[in-house]
């Protein structure tokens, strides 16, 4: 039986997300739809794909091959899209882009040095805005391009004169203090004691979230922005945060703790925080110097391993 090849992408969702119920969060579909694609899949290959275990799934060696296959696809798709943009003439331009410090360090800068190859006539003035502070230099004219963040939960669609790119959804993680008991699953979480995000960004709509789907109040203290704000108050015994895939990137120590006495915990049903690049437009159209800066940073998304 010849293999579906829609069904790698839900293969490839799962070994990012590190499980099935994660991996209908980055989706946007129910862990039933992605099960029921994990299950054709292997009646069409007639291997197991994944290894289910009490402690969650992993890749078996048949899972392996087919994943790697998947990211090959995705690359090679993305290569075909900028073959076909080279076939133009040299794109020649000045952007000017907004964006917040976990977005510049994993995406925005990553990106320069090979948007300056690809096309040497782009120049990219880089300015670190919060998002609402972006948002309104946007609306103003400033800005060309602002990458924004959003619980996916509660997402958006761009106004009028504006589109967005979606670069990628990355999971939420629970970084607790390490003696802290490890949470098993959410409900755990009813009677922690949170450090506070501020309500108006997305890690305190995702709080809320947390909250609604938990039926209860959650305790808080403290208010950060900042991330590294958060991990020095769980880190001081202060409570418990949910912080994005991103922020605690490259940041772990030799016994596998983001920060002296910090551990992180992926937890199912935390969901997932999306980033997405947002220009203004006229019938949704950039400029070429844009649409290659876009083009550019959602090339650095495809290839982030979130951790």
């Amino acid at each position: 039986m010849a293999t579906d090849p829609r069904r790698l992408a839900f293969l490839l969702a799962v070994h990012r997300a590190g499980g099935v119920l994660a991996a209908a969060d980055l989706l946007h579909v129910t862990p039933s739809a992605v099960s029921q694609q994990i299950a054709r899949l292997e009646a069409e290959e007639g291997y197991a794909v994944l290894d289910r275990g009490p402690r969650g799934v992993t890749l078996t060696a048949a899972g392996r091959v087919l994943a790697d296959t998947a990211e090959r696809i995705e690359a090679e798709l993305l290569e075909a899209r900028q073959a076909i943009a080279a076939l133009g003439e040299g794109v020649t331009g000045h952007v000017k882009m907004g964006a917040f410090q976990t977005a510049i360090r994993a995406v925005v800068a990553p990106m320069l040095a090979d948007l300056a190859e690809r096309h040497p006539g782009v120049e990219v003035d880089v300015r670190e805005h919060e998002p609402a502070e972006a948002l309104r230099r946007l609306r103003a004219g400033d800005l060309d391009v602002v990458v924004l963040e959003r619980d996916v939960d509660v997402d958006a669609p761009a106004p009028r004169g504006a589109h967005d790119v979606p670069l990628l959804d990355e999971p939420w993680r629970l970084v607790i203090p390490a003696s802290m008991p490890r949470p098993e699953r959410i409900d755990d979480l009813r009677d922690a004691q949170w450090v506070g995000p501020d309500p108006d960004t997305a890690a305190g709509r995702a709080l809320g979230r947390l909250s609604r789907t938990l039926g209860v109040t959650l305790a808080t203290r403290h208010t950060f922005f900042d991330f590294d704000t958060a991990l020095a108050l769980v880190a001081a015994g202060q409570g418990v945060a949910m912080l994005p895939a991103l922020a605690l990137q490259g940041m772990s120590t030799p016994s596998g703790e983001v920060l002296d006495g910090v551990e992180v915990v992926g937890l199912p049903g935390l969901g997932s925080r999306r980033l997405v690049v947002r220009h203004r437009a006229t019938r949704h159209e950039p400029g070429r110097a844009v649409r290659a800066v876009v083009d550019a940073m959602v090339e650095v998304s495809r290839t982030l391993q979130l951790a």
